[in-house]
């Protein structure tokens, strides 16, 4: 079997005739699709690491504490969900995830964005939204093929100006954060526009004051020339 999709009414561990099947690409272990279904399972086996032709890897919606730091030899995966779990931390292996474009972690309860998720420099899509994270490390500036950064309803009270070297960015949300002022160099992400496109940056639900929203809601050149006119004052 290339894929395998395993479901139950209560399903708390995996398998372990799983980890036999060493040519498996797609685990899905996700009850998202299934709202009847509770899957409950805490821990994600050590033996994860044997599937290592894995490409795609669904755990979503379980109630997963930990990632082993086995996750980190899963050298061809692609796609790995995690959101709506009660993961506080990552292990650094996760570093080692070059090939990962697609990282789910909505709904955890981190309270950092992991340092090691900013050596994955092919990330396209990042989501960790609904979490606590209070800081973003200037390091994110690694993450250069970066398209998508979900950022809703964290604790953030500022971005690194780092964050602004991420041009090829297409969709921020930092909706519900505690924001009052955004980076000088913000309006050079060109391919932002909060005023045009609403679903391209969202920033709703923050004290902002520099730049005011409604300089914000007409887009990166009125940004930009804001922050011009602080300059020449």
């Amino acid at each position: 079997k290339k894929k395998l999709k395993i479901s139950g009414r209560e399903l708390l561990s995996v398998p372990i005739e799983v980890f036999g099947l060493d040519q498996l690409q797609v685990l899905e272990m996700s009850p998202e699709r299934e709202s009847c279904l509770r899957y409950r399972m805490e821990l994600l086996p050590q033996e994860i690491g044997c599937l290592r032709n894995l490409t795609c890897l669904y755990v979503d919606s379980n109630n997963l504490k930990k990632i082993p730091a086995e996750i980190g030899t899963l050298s061809r995966l692609e796609r790995l969900t995690l959101s709506n779990n009660s993961l506080s931390s990552l292990p650094a292996e996760m570093g080692a995830l070059q090939r990962l474009h697609s990282l789910h972690l909505a709904n955890n309860s981190l309270t950092e964005l992991p340092a090691p998720l900013c050596q994955l420099r092919s990330l396209t899509f990042l989501d960790v939204s609904d979490n606590k994270i209070d800081t973003i490390p200037s390091s994110i500036r690694h993450l250069e093929k970066l398209e998508t950064l979900l950022l809703l309803f964290n604790s953030l009270e500022s971005l690194p100006e780092d964050i602004c070297l991420l041009r090829n960015l297409h969709t921020l949300w930092l909706g519900n954060n505690r924001l009052q002022s955004l980076p000088a160099a913000f309006g050079e992400l060109v391919n932002l526009d909060w005023g045009y496109n609403y679903c391209s940056c969202n920033f709703e639900g923050n004290p902002l004051e520099s730049p005011p929203p409604e300089v914000c809601s007409r887009g990166p050149e009125r940004i930009r020339d804001y922050f011009s006119s602080l300059h020449r004052i």
